[in-house]
C-alpha cells in the first residue's frame, strides 16, 4: 500500500459516513413532520393505554436521547439529561413547540457531525453506560430516531385512518441498476 494518503480515504470514508447519517435524519425529520402535519392538538398527549407512550412522550424522548448523545457526548458538553421526565410528560407542550424542538435539536446534531473529525469519530466514550465510538453513537442516534418516526406514524396511522404517502412519487418497485 505504498503511496496511498490513507489519512485522505480515512476523510473520504467519513465524509460519506456523516453524509448518509444525515441523510437518515433528514429521512426520518422528513417523516415525522409528515405524522404531524395530519395530528390535531389533542393526538399529541392521547395514550393508547398506560404501558404506552403519547407522541409528545416520544418527541421529548427524541430530543433528550439525541442531545445526551449526538450534542453532549460528540460535542463534549455537559450531559443534562433527565430522561424520566420524557416519560413522565402527560402535557404542557404544544404540538408546534415539540416540532420545532425536535428540529432545532437534529440541526444541531448534524452541524456537531458535520465538523466531527476521523479521530472524533474513532474515539470510544462512555454514554448511558455502553462504550462507543462516535461511529457507533452516529449510528445509536440515526437507528433511534427511525425506530421512533416509525411508532409516531404507526400511531398516527392509528388515530387518523390514513396512509401517510411518506413515498409518494416514488416508484418504490424500481429493480435495482
Amino acid at each position: 500500500m505504498e503511496g496511498l494518503d490513507t489519512s485522505k480515504i480515512n476523510y473520504e470514508i467519513a465524509k460519506e459516513f456523516i453524509a448518509q447519517i444525515i441523510y437518515r435524519l433528514d429521512e426520518s425529520t422528513r417523516m415525522v413532520t409528515t405524522s404531524f402535519d395530519q395530528l390535531e392538538e389533542g393526538d399529541i398527549w392521547k395514550r393508547y393505554n398506560e404501558s404506552s407512550n403519547t407522541i409528545g412522550n416520544l418527541m421529548l424522548h427524541l430530543c433528550g436521547n439525541i442531545t445526551q448523545y449526538a450534542i453532549a457526548s460528540l460535542d463534549n458538553k455537559e450531559d443534562k439529561r433527565e430522561r424520566d421526565k420524557e416519560f413522565e410528560a402527560t402535557a404542557g407542550v404544544s404540538k408546534e413547540a415539540l416540532l420545532v424542538k425536535l428540529k432545532d435539536t437534529v440541526e444541531e446534531a448534524k452541524k456537531i457531525l458535520v465538523n466531527c473529525s476521523v479521530s472524533e469519530l474513532m474515539r470510544k466514550r462512555e454514554v448511558q453506560g455502553f462504550i462507543l465510538s462516535g461511529i457507533g453513537i452516529a449510528i445509536h442516534v440515526t437507528e433511534h430516531y427511525s425506530y421512533h418516526t416509525g411508532q409516531i406514524a404507526f400511531w398516527t396511522k392509528q388515530l387518523k385512518d390514513k396512509d401517510l404517502g411518506f413515498y409518494n412519487g416514488m416508484n418504490l418497485n424500481a429493480k435495482n441498476e
